[in-house]
């Protein structure tokens, strides 16, 4: 039972896939991908974050292990390469008891629940 002679004539047979106009779609691509970057944390909640890290007498490696994160994963949100994880930044707000984020950055982090009226 061979089936291998009708898959070519079936599927449009071998070599199909061309690519046609390469050169021009690809110098676009690359003038776009010049222009794109991410964004990364801003400056100020790194040095927020350093500063609440070193006022907790804590280490990267610390910190990291309080939030259930690699160590490198402090390193890139201290020095300003990580790309922002909400998650990750609540974590270590909670985990410093400061907020790093927003108008009040740098404060004592309030409890979560009722407001006070």
């Amino acid at each position: 039972f061979d089936l291998s002679s009708g898959i070519n004539a079936e599927y449009g047979g071998a070599g199909g896939n061309t690519q046609k106009g390469i050169q021009k779609n690809t110098a676009n691509l690359d003038r776009e991908t010049e222009e794109l970057k991410h964004d990364t944390v801003s400056k100020d909640f790194s040095v927020h974050l350093r500063e609440a890290r070193a006022k907790a007498g804590l280490t990267q490696k610390d910190l990291a292990q309080k939030i259930n994160e690699k160590p490198q994963i402090v390193a890139e949100y201290e020095s300003g390469k990580a790309l922002p994880n909400n998650q990750i930044q609540s974590k270590m707000e909670r985990a410093l008891g400061i907020q790093l984020r927003g108008k009040n950055a740098g404060q004592p982090l309030q409890p979560r629940g009722k407001k006070k009226s």
